[in-house]
C-alpha cells in the first residue's frame, strides 16, 4: 500500500487528489468527489451501474485502479447538465421512453449510451443492444432503454453507413 497523488480531470475540473494506490476509480469519485452518480453495484465489473466516461469511453470504474487514471478525463453523469441546471437530451429522453425504474441502471447506462450517440455510425437495433450489453438492468426489460438510446442517435445521427 501506497499513497499516491492522483491528477485527473473530472468533470471538466483539474483534480489533484491523495489516493491509496489500491483504490478503485469508483472509490475515489464517490468518497472523495462525492458523485453519486456513480454506483457500485457488483464491484467486479458485470452490472455497468459504475460506468464513466475516461477519454470518452465507456469504462466499468469498479475495476479501473484510480492510478490509471493519471492525466486522464473522466467524465460521470454529474457533468451532463447544462449551465442552468437542465438535464441533457438523453437525460430527457429515458425519461420520455419510461426506460427508469428503480433508477439504480440509469446513469451507467447513460454514460454508456454517450459514446454511441457521438459515434458517427449508424446503429441497428441488434448493434445498440451490444454496446449497451455491458449494463445490467433487474426492473425495465431493456426495451424502453433502447428505445430511449435510438430515439437520441436517431436526432442526431449524421450517420454514414460502415
Amino acid at each position: 500500500m501506497a499513497n499516491v497523488i492522483l491528477k485527473c480531470r473530472v468533470n471538466d475540473e483539474a483534480k489533484e487528489l491523495m489516493i491509496d494506490d489500491r483504490d478503485s476509480l469508483a472509490d475515489v469519485l464517490r468518497n472523495q468527489l462525492h458523485l453519486m452518480s456513480v454506483k457500485k453495484g457488483c464491484e467486479v465489473g458485470e452490472c455497468g451501474a459504475c460506468t464513466v466516461l475516461i477519454n470518452g469511453e465507456a469504462i466499468d470504474s469498479c475495476i479501473y485502479l484510480a492510478i490509471w487514471a493519471e492525466g486522464k478525463e473522466i467524465v460521470t453523469t454529474e457533468n451532463l447538465m447544462d449551465a442552468d441546471g437542465n438535464i441533457s437530451e438523453i437525460q430527457q429522453s429515458f425519461i420520455d421512453e419510461s426506460a427508469v425504474q428503480c433508477g439504480f441502471c440509469t446513469c451507467g447506462f447513460i454514460m454508456s449510451a454517450i459514446p454511441v450517440i457521438e459515434d458517427a455510425k449508424e446503429y441497428t437495433t441488434d448493434e445498440l443492444k451490444k454496446a449497451l450489453s455491458g449494463n445490467l438492468c433487474r426492473c425495465t426489460g431493456y426495451e424502453n432503454i433502447v428505445n430511449a438510446v435510438e430515439k437520441v442517435k436517431k436526432h442526431h445521427c449524421n450517420c454514414s453507413k460502415e
